[in-house]
């Protein structure tokens, strides 16, 4: 890949950014809570001179004078980090602040609640394909709290379940292979949608009438610009407008109307690629040998690429679900664009139109947003049911003096015509990436999960790591991602000139994340308070603390610049001041993800990835419990969402 046309081509200059202090201020108060009576559900929604100010975390005095807004009024707390951070150490556990509990809620192989249809789970991992689809599925990630009646004592908690480990998954992991395991396999994907309440603690309602999984294989349909498109079109669906199944679902986000967001992430890891893939495959990354991983081509047609060949475009779309009709068909929303998508945060303008930021993981990909044409209605999903449908998406331009533009991806403008390949929206859509690279957008080291200040409407996204940043035949630094083999990652911010709906954008860094203890120049940071590295997920909550969870993986853990960091863990940001302290760490070999508040913020839900996963390989079923056995203790370690509340029932955080 080229780089960027706005590259920084000396290290030296890159270095000087690390010590460069950010002098904006912002104080534009606004947050949005829509009520939908007819469901009963509330949701809450010189070079040097040039890039002066880029870096550093805001000034204390940033937020003086804002107004007390967000959910319940807990913004009038202020911003403050209230709890003794715990201390980063090994173990399989979590681990929480003094005066704080942490309690296990949903497991994998837990029954999802539909009445009559609750199989137990079985230790062996010999539940059944038709046992799985009625139960959590493998590795929460992304996740939304849903309150029932605006109460933050009952509510839906909605999750993804993001990949699976077959060594875990099956009593022989993948020493047999069968159509029944790979049946299995999809079950064990897509979302789960409980109903859970308050009564002393926190518990499942089981049965439930809202308890649904979405499965890779649920039927769904697709919308938007791209839907009927004749590379969405395949044997089984002429139309090219029903498409079966969601997968490798990672982050997700609530919109103000009352629905849930998934995204499909690294879809392209369960195709069976060709010996010589065309220039759009291999833009994807649809290759030869990616299908040895799940293995599902062996058993379902439709992963194999030589066979069906526009397959895997069907997949990388963000996934509009309503959690309160557990009948309602999932739809994959084209107009917001096709990526290996990693999260979804969505705000309003002042006028009411939808705004969707997101971030696609992958070394060198880009950072998108989408603004609807029309306004949000009042009456929840009924009222907005083609909301995501119409409006213009956007890929971000990060420039050197601090500054950035939103490049329209718009058949027809700029390099985006029928001679370079774009026929149609549909064509830019569907080959969002090849549309981003025709534009000059920003290459960016990895960005995960975004999420909207509902107080200052700064934006956050956090740029996870790129070990390829500045290699050889690999793009080199730039403003934005100012590290050669960026093992550490960083949050990047922007604050839009106008509403959320403008085109241009100021930017920094809030942190470049660290461990000060390193001496290698390329790992240094300004962490003020608890190190971390590779940041992951992300969530400002209605007081406007920013929560940070991370995914260093398993093969990095305890090593070389993590050596201080031997398990992975979440941590509490007062962005006014800069301020970091670390809130929890994870059980052995987990990543902590998903993370999720009531309205009142007196509970907190975090899911626990993976616990166990060994370096560098999926879990092998003769030794699987060589790492963790958590949360149970003994057994298959099992990912699960955990429940955090301060012992005195007040606001966690404070």
């Amino acid at each position: 890949m080229s780089g960027s046309p706005h590259s920084i081509h000396n290290k030296a200059m890159a270095k000087d950014f690390d010590l460069m202090e950010d002098s904006n201020r912002s104080t534009n108060p606004s947050f949005h809570e829509v009520s939908d009576p007819a469901r009963r559900v509330l949701v809450r929604g010189g070079l040097a001179a040039a890039v002066a100010g880029l870096f550093g975390p805001l000034g204390a005095g940033a937020l003086a004078g804002c107004a007390a807004t967000g959910a319940s009024g807990v913004a009038s707390l202020g911003r403050g980090i209230g709890f003794k951070g715990v201390p980063m150490a090994p173990g399989d556990r979590v681990v929480v602040p003094e005066g704080y509990a942490a309690q296990v809620l949903y497991r994998w192989g837990d029954p999802v609640g539909v009445a009559g249809r609750m199989p137990a789970f079985r230790g062996d991992g010999g539940n059944s394909a038709e046992d799985q689809a009625l139960q959590a599925g493998m590795h929460h990630d992304g996740m939304a709290f849903f309150p029932i009646d605006g109460s933050s004592q009952r509510g839906l908690l909605v999750m993804n379940h993001e990949y699976v480990d077959d060594g875990l998954l099956h009593p022989d992991g993948m020493k047999t292979w069968t159509a029944d395991k790979v049946r299995k396999s999809m079950q064990a994907h897509g979302v789960s949608v409980i109903e859970i309440e308050r009564g002393g603690g926190w518990k499942q309602v089981l049965p439930s009438t809202f308890a649904r999984r979405i499965t890779a294989l649920t039927p769904m349909a697709i919308s938007g610009p791209a839907a009927g498109h004749p590379m969405l079109r395949t044997g089984g669906d002429p139309g090219g407008t029903r498409i079966l199944g969601t997968f490798s679902n990672c982050a997700s986000g609530p919109t103000p109307w009352g629905t849930y967001l998934t995204c499909e992430e690294n879809f392209a890891d369960y195709f069976e690629g060709t010996d010589n893939p065309d220039a759009h495959q291999r833009r994807w990354g649809v290759r030869k040998g990616n299908g040895a991983k799940y293995r599902w081509h062996e058993h379902e047609e439709r992963f194999d690429v030589a066979k069906h060949p526009n397959e895997s475009n069907r997949y990388g779309w963000v996934v509009e679900i309503d959690p309160q009709d557990p009948q309602s068909m999932p739809i994959k929303r084209s107009a917001l664009g096709r990526a290996a998508h990693e999260g979804a945060a969505t705000a309003l303008t002042a006028d009411g139109r939808a705004v969707v930021y997101m971030g696609e993981d992958a070394r060198f990909e880009y950072i998108y947003k989408f603004v609807s044409r029309d306004r949000m209605k009042p009456g929840g999903f009924a009222a907005n049911r083609e909301l995501l449908d119409h409006g213009t998406l956007f890929v971000a331009r990060f420039d050197v003096d601090g500054t950035g533009e939103w490049l329209p991806l718009q058949q027809g403008q700029g390099p985006l015509t029928a001679d370079k390949g774009f026929a149609n929206q549909g064509d830019v859509l569907i080959k969002s990436r090849q549309a981003s690279d025709a534009l000059g957008a920003t290459k960016m080291d990895r960005p995960e999960w975004t999420t909207v200040d509902p107080i200052s409407k700064w934006v956050y996204c956090t740029l996870t790591n790129n070990s390829n940043r500045g290699q050889p035949g690999q793009p080199f630094m730039d403003a934005a991602n100012p590290r050669g083999n960026n093992t550490m990652g960083q949050i990047i911010r922007w604050k839009e000139n106008g509403d959320l709906d403008g085109t241009r954008f100021d930017w920094n860094h809030l942190v470049l994340a660290s461990d000060p203890k390193q001496s290698r120049s390329e790992a240094q940071g300004n962490i003020r308070g608890d190190t971390f590295g590779s940041p992951d997920g992300l969530m400002v909550d209605a007081r406007g603390v920013l929560w940070i969870q991370t995914d260093v993986s398993t093969s990095t853990l305890g090593k070389g610049e993590y050596t201080n960091l031997p398990n992975n863990q979440m941590l509490a940001c007062d962005p006014t001041k800069g301020e970091i302290r670390r809130f929890m760490v994870g059980p052995a070999g987990c990543e902590v993800t998903g993370i999720a508040t009531t309205p009142d913020l007196r509970t907190l839900f975090i899911n626990i990835q993976h616990p166990g996963e060994p370096a560098n390989e999926r879990s092998d079923p003769d030794r699987p419990l060589a790492v963790s056995t958590w949360p149970d203790g003994a057994g298959r370690p099992r990912s699960a969402t955990v429940v955090i509340t301060r012992n005195d029932g007040g606001v966690v955080g404070t």
